[in-house]
């Protein structure tokens, strides 16, 4: 007799191996769905802790770095927020620093494009990876990339790019001709041929770069001047002003700008320039949680440029180069604009040379911190030269790599210097606030997250002289003003010796820049109904002042 042994294998029917070969595709897709979905657990990769070496911020403007137990598993490489729990406080000062930091893998992470809390020379010499709280959302922990920074961009060295920009930069040829291009031509070669000027009741030569070309640029702008608001476009993202709070800026050039019947027209084939009228601070607080990020941003003011461009010939004319949006917001700059507005005129709150902010095509937006509407002028002026025996005077929240290490080097030290954080909101700190502003001499102007500040536009309301330290800002309205006749500009570097470079000012100079402060007051404060050379005025000539000067024609 014969005996056949019968395998394992044997024993499956062709239907019962379909069904299983079935069920493991179906199993591993749900897993990998899964694990797209909701990251990877933590079991599956959980290393030991490693030591991480900061990189040398000897040359760095970094300095102060909240490290954490945990690395960036984000490709988000702009900003990222996670609720991670604790961490320990690592203060970087000028030296290079060793610590240990915990590798740990946690459920709903992503692994990809791994980052570190702060990496080192050998993964990127070009950044720092900081994780702190972020006070503006309350408790939360954030990551967040400092750049360090190339060589500084100086105000000296600012002059001389804007004098290049105006032969060098040009907008692109428009797709036809143009009566109002013509218009725009001849009223440039008006501001070249402008006859001299010198003092006037209303202006003081010293104030700005020339004043005679100044005067006739605003001359005819008020003369010639004609703009299209586009009707598009839903509130409250469009065509919805805010006029309090610290972007105030770009909600009350929109108020004043849509009501204006002096400077609007009816007719978009009269126009010289076209007003796209968003509120990138409405578009960011409209839009749900799933749309906070610049790129989303970025996406919802190109479907509107899309709808214009479809709907009207004249943005395809130039490629919008005599189009213009006036923004104030941390994130509008060049990451939102620099694609579907490249050609634009922005006018931009925060205006980093180093960050995409081209001088003499982009123009400086004040930043101006409106807590009343009915009152913007409110507290406006300050106290006598003489009577004014504060050196220097700050306090601001703890925003930025900056503001930390000013307070810590100048906090108590002298006397004279009034160097604080945080004060706090009762009415009567809010008081002590406007009279250090009052009674001091020079007032810091420290950026924050960004270069900009509302501090700038708070000196010049007070009569303080501003002492600006933020590296690559570019002032507002720097093609027409001679800022450093009326600012101190200090560099970030520079912070140890600032009492002695404010001492070394004589006191001569000192009298003629508070003056000047005075005399140049005038353009920057805001009217419910503008008044010539008023904020609202001086905007807006700045963006006519950018189309004349890169205006082509065929």
């Amino acid at each position: 007799m014969r005996i056949r042994i019968i395998t394992g294998m044997e024993r499956f029917h062709h239907s019962d191996i379909r069904r299983l070969l079935l069920g493991t595709i179906v199993t591993v897709g749900f897993v990998v769905l899964l694990a797209q979905c909701f990251g990877i657990p933590s079991f599956y990769w959980s290393p030991p802790p490693v030591k991480v070496s900061v990189i040398d911020l000897t040359n760095s403007n970094v300095t102060q770095v909240s490290v954490m137990n945990y690395i960036n598993l984000s490709d988000d490489e702009e900003f990222v927020k996670k609720d991670l729990g604790r961490g320990n406080d690592v203060v970087i000062s000028k030296e290079k620093v060793e610590f240990n930091a915990s590798v740990i893998g946690r459920p709903n992470i992503s692994l990809r494009k791994t980052k570190m809390v702060v990496e080192s020379s050998e993964s990127d010499p070009t950044s720092v990876m900081v994780m702190g709280k972020d006070s503006r959302n309350g408790n939360g922990l954030s990551v967040r990339r400092y750049k360090r920074r190339g060589a500084v961009v100086s105000i000296s060295q600012m002059n001389s790019l804007l004098i290049q920009s105006f032969s060098s930069f040009k907008s692109p040829k428009p797709r036809w001709s143009s009566a109002r291009d013509s218009e725009m031509v001849s009223v440039r070669s008006e501001i070249e041929k402008a006859s001299v000027v010198h003092d006037t009741l209303e202006l003081s030569a010293s104030l700005y770069r020339n004043i005679s070309k100044f005067q006739r640029s605003y001359d005819l702008m008020e003369r010639k001047l004609k703009v299209y608001v586009y009707k598009e476009g839903e509130k409250p993202i469009f065509h919805n002003s805010i006029p309090r709070g610290i972007y105030a800026s770009e909600g009350w050039f929109m108020k004043l700008m849509e009501s204006n019947k002096k400077f609007i027209v009816r007719d978009p084939g009269k126009a010289h320039l076209f007003y796209i009228p968003i509120s990138i601070k409405a578009l960011r607080s409209s839009l749900g949680q799933d749309f906070q990020t610049p790129r989303s941003l970025a996406d919802h003011l190109k479907e509107y440029v899309d709808l214009i461009a479809g709907k009207y010939k004249f943005w395809n004319r130039t490629g919008g180069a005599d189009h213009f949006l006036v923004a104030c917001h941390d994130w509008q700059g060049n990451k939102l604009t620099k694609k579907t507005m490249r050609n634009s005129v922005r006018a931009l709150c925060n205006s980093n040379v180093a960050q995409g902010f081209r001088i003499g095509s982009d123009t400086a937006l004040p930043v101006t911190y409106i807590r009343s509407a009915e009152s913007p002028l409110e507290y406006l002026g300050g106290k006598t030269p003489s009577e004014r025996k504060i050196l220097a005077f700050f306090a601001g929240s703890m925003h930025g790599y900056l503001r930390p290490r000013l307070v810590k080097l100048w906090e108590n030290k002298e006397p004279d210097m009034k160097i604080f954080g945080p004060m706090p909101r009762d009415p009567e700190s809010k008081k002590q606030y406007r009279e250090y502003m009052k009674s001091s001499r020079y007032c810091i102007c420290a950026r924050g997250y960004e270069v900009h500040t509302p501090r700038v536009v708070e000196a010049i309301m007070n009569e303080c002289v501003p002492v600006i330290i933020a590296d690559n800002y570019v002032p507002p309205f720097f093609e027409v003003l001679n800022w450093e006749e009326f600012a101190v500009f200090v560099e970030e570097k520079d912070i140890p010796n600032l009492r002695n470079i404010l001492l070394s000012i004589p006191e001569e100079r000192y009298i003629g820049m508070q003056a000047r402060v005075k005399a140049v007051q005038q353009h920057f404060l805001w009217h419910k109904k503008p008044v010539k050379l008023d904020l609202f005025h001086m905007i807006l000539h700045s963006i006519w002042y950018s189309r004349v000067h890169r205006i082509k024609t065929r």
